[in-house]
């Protein structure tokens, strides 16, 4: 009976050594499998990057706002007040992204609100060096004086849909050299950027105010800010450049739900 005993005792510590062994020739590829698939992981996770573009071309743009959709240009040698912008207002791109803009109170109430004009030879328009018959977001200006004292904004700029890039041309009134910034900020109003370069403003309208721009890998430019280095100075920028993901019309979308539908029947009829 003793030895019945041992030799059972001995088959189930023999049975249990051979399970751990087992379990353990299980777990561990499973542990190894596991562990490589979370260095991959996190060796693989995408890292946005932030690009300073200083040219409109570089931004590679498929969405645009003309201020001129406004339906407000103010004209200096026939003022109309009803021409001034709130300093708050929305309107939308070509491509139907909804835009708000901000610009704070003048810090004197001598300096008129924001307004469009146009930039041309006198008499049809404001002489700057933007191109000649652009239309300028201006932030506002004390006309009596000189150098004249303006609204030095910021100007901000807020994007009902994230894009992955933006920008425009800017210009500081009666200020041949200055410094411009840009800001980009996400949905959290995190900072992604903040850029400068140098700039310079003249009434020779050729194209020579300079770009700013940012760009990013992914849509998630929720809002950009301009400015200068310039106290009480007014700021006027030009066209906004969009660079965006084209959202799919309704009838795309329908196609490819028909086609999926199709695809399934002749799969499952197949079988």
């Amino acid at each position: 009976m003793k030895k019945e005993n041992k030799i059972l005792n001995f088959y189930n510590l023999f049975q249990i050594s051979l399970i751990n062994q087992l379990n353990l020739f299980i777990k561990f590829p499973f542990f190894l499998l596991t562990s490589s698939c979370l260095i991959f992981s996190s060796s693989t996770l995408p890292v946005t990057a932030i690009t300073f573009v200083t040219e409109r071309a570089a931004l590679q743009e498929n969405d645009q706002l003309e201020w001129s959709s406004l339906g407000q240009v103010f004209n200096p040698f026939a003022p109309d007040p009803s021409a001034f912008l709130l300093n708050t207002f929305s309107t939308k791109s070509t491509g139907n992204i909804g835009i708000n803009v901000e610009i704070p109170l003048p810090s004197s109430p001598e300096i008129t609100p924001p307004f469009v004009f146009q930039t041309s030879s006198p008499p049809f328009g404001i002489p700057t060096n933007f191109s000649d018959g652009d239309f300028i977001l201006f932030t506002g200006f004390q006309p009596t004086t000189f150098p004249t004292v303006g609204n030095e904004g910021p100007i901000t700029i807020n994007f009902d849909t994230p894009v992955k890039g933006a920008g425009t041309q800017i210009a500081v009134d009666d200020t041949f050299q200055f410094e411009a910034f840009i800001s980009a900020f996400d949905n959290e109003n995190n900072l992604l950027g903040t850029f400068s370069t140098n700039g310079t403003s003249s009434l020779a309208l050729d194209n020579s105010a300079v770009f700013l721009g940012i760009k990013s890998d992914i849509p998630e430019i929720y809002k950009l800010i301009f400015s200068s280095s310039v106290p009480e100075r007014a700021l006027g920028i030009n066209s906004l450049s969009l660079s965006t993901v084209p959202v799919p019309e309704p009838s795309t979308i329908m196609a490819i739900g028909i086609l999926s539908l199709g695809l399934f029947a002749c799969k499952k009829r197949k079988y």
